[in-house]
């Protein structure tokens, strides 16, 4: 699969929404070429605002309806897990509560747990995600202390390694279907050691052959072609 001149590569900051890249580069277009103001751009899957990564995003009717095209295909990400912890929302933006370890794993029992979770499973999706609900989005319920049952999901785990481990830190990079939530795995990596844990960092570094290599930050991207009004859009 190849991406035309209408798709960008962007690598997200931290701190950013998915829909701050969007309206940033739809604003930047609009600013500089009015005649564009009713131009669409979107995003072939969400990342959390404390994670970075690679993001495609498309520019242009045409663009926007070839997104789904790319939410399906497999996505890569490198996480450090904060083990001896746990949050409420499974990553460091949540409520941190430390928790009692009576023996620290060691590298064998990391590398024995991460063995298991490789191959199709069902997860549920956390309560501070972006998941619909009866048309609300789960974490606007997180947020008022309100906890509603979720259906399990199917994903699939293609690939886990384990890249560097000193307790209480564990670095991981993992390949796995969209619909993971990979705060959720550092959750489940945490409690099958017996300690608990959390998801500390979080990068995704390809979607498909994308790599997170050719990427751009938002500040960096050249929309001349749109601003120029010389692209099909």
């Amino acid at each position: 699969m190849q991406l035309n001149k209408n798709f960008l590569l962007i690598n997200k900051p931290a701190g950013w929404t998915s829909f701050d890249v969007v309206g940033k580069i739809r604003n930047q277009i609009r600013k500089n070429n009015p005649k564009l103001k009713n131009i669409k751009v979107g995003h072939a899957g969400t990342l959390d605002p404390f994670a970075t990564g690679l993001l495609i995003i498309g520019i242009g009717r045409e663009a926007t309806k070839r997104l789904d095209e790319f939410k399906n295909l497999k996505k890569t990400y490198r996480a450090t897990i904060h083990l001896g912890a746990v949050s409420n929302t499974d990553d460091k933006t949540g409520t941190i509560t430390e928790q009692a370890t009576v023996k620290i794993p060691d590298q064998y029992e990391v590398k024995n747990i991460l063995s298991q979770l490789l191959g199709k499973q069902e997860q549920i999706p956390p309560m501070f995600s972006a998941k619909q609900i009866g048309g609300t989005r789960l974490y606007k319920l997180a947020r008022k202390g309100v906890e509603v049952e979720r259906k399990p999901a199917p994903i699939e785990i293609y690939e886990i390694k384990l890249l560097h481990y000193i307790y209480p830190m564990l670095e991981i990079e993992l390949s796995c279907s969209t619909g993971t939530y990979v705060r959720t795995v550092a959750k489940t990596i945490g409690e099958k050691l017996g300690v608990g844990g959390y998801c500390e960092e979080l990068e995704r570094t390809a979607i498909g052959d994308f790599p997170i290599a050719e990427a751009k930050k938002p500040e960096d991207v050249d929309l001349g072609r749109f601003i120029d009004n010389r692209a099909s859009v």
